[in-house]
């Protein structure tokens, strides 16, 4: 069986203004840039070293006019885009873009049943790599579910991708529970903030020190709305937003003394808040 069936598999970011964004995360990931057009489709590629880690497009016009926001948008992999489409119908969920190929494999848009936004991928072409890869600076190595209800978007996952919930802490108002895929811990589950309109993921990309990337993010003109904050005597994160207001996180090290940052977020402790996927 191919290693990424299963996992998270590829990250798109789908945004208003392509440029701006690739300056964006250039700046502040290091990311390079690498043209990948192909007719009728402007598609960037960012890559870390000699490694494709995402991609960047414009965000369709129909889309604008339905609503649509720049965001991030994570493709799992599986072996069948239309039968596990057709079952996540069954689930509850929502198909956006039916089963269809392009430019990465045959993909299919999808929601889950409490309408957090996510993609599937059968055959990708571009991007793969180990899963051991995931702990590398520049690369995705956490994804986090802010659902409606935790236990029932677990369930949901459980039955579409097999993904199987973990250790669990209870915080003053809610619970935040890790989840794994074909045994390896890859994410968590927590339900989202009153403040926080609707579902949705956000995902978590490595650097070596979260204090320096923080303030490349500001100094861009994106904005870190929550953090640094300390997870582990190792490991600190801060979520934030690009300027077109597309979510994303960030988590690694940290190279000073913090003093004057909080340890606590969202009333859990900075122990148990989230934990690293495994080296």
């Amino acid at each position: 069986m191919v290693e990424y069936l299963g996992h998270f598999a590829w990250y798109e970011l789908i945004t208003t203004d392509v440029a701006a964004a690739q300056s964006f995360y250039t700046k502040v990931v290091g990311w390079d840039a690498q043209d990948a057009s192909t007719p009728g489709l402007p598609y960037t590629l960012f890559t870390a070293g000699r490694a494709s880690v995402s991609g960047l497009m414009d965000l369709p016009e129909e889309g604008r006019k339905k609503g649509a926001t720049p965001r991030w948008m994570g493709y799992v992999g599986v072996k069948d885009v239309d039968a596990t489409a057709d079952k996540l119908k069954a689930l509850g969920g929502t198909v956006y873009v039916p089963p269809t190929n392009s430019n990465i494999g045959r993909i299919s848009v999808v929601a889950d049943s409490q309408a957090a936004d996510l993609a599937l991928v059968q055959g990708l072409k571009t991007g793969r790599r180990s899963l051991g890869e995931f702990s590398k600076p520049g690369r995705v190595g956490w994804h986090e579910l802010l659902a409606t209800d935790r236990e029932k978007a677990l369930a949901f996952y459980g039955e579409l991708f097999g993904w199987q919930g973990g250790d669990a802490e209870i915080g003053p108002t809610d619970t935040y529970q890790v989840f794994s895929a074909g045994g390896r811990t890859i994410g968590g589950v927590t339900t989202k903030r009153p403040m926080d309109p609707v579902p949705y993921w956000v995902y978590y990309i490595n650097v070596d020190d979260v204090d320096a990337a923080a303030e490349r993010v500001n100094a861009a003109g994106g904005r870190v709305f929550e953090g640094p904050l300390q997870i582990r005597s190792d490991n600190w994160i801060a979520r934030c937003a690009d300027p077109q207001g597309a979510a994303f996180a960030l988590q690694g090290g940290q190279s000073r003394d913090a003093v004057g940052w909080s340890s606590e977020w969202g009333g859990f402790s900075s122990k148990g808040r989230l934990v690293t996927p495994s080296r």
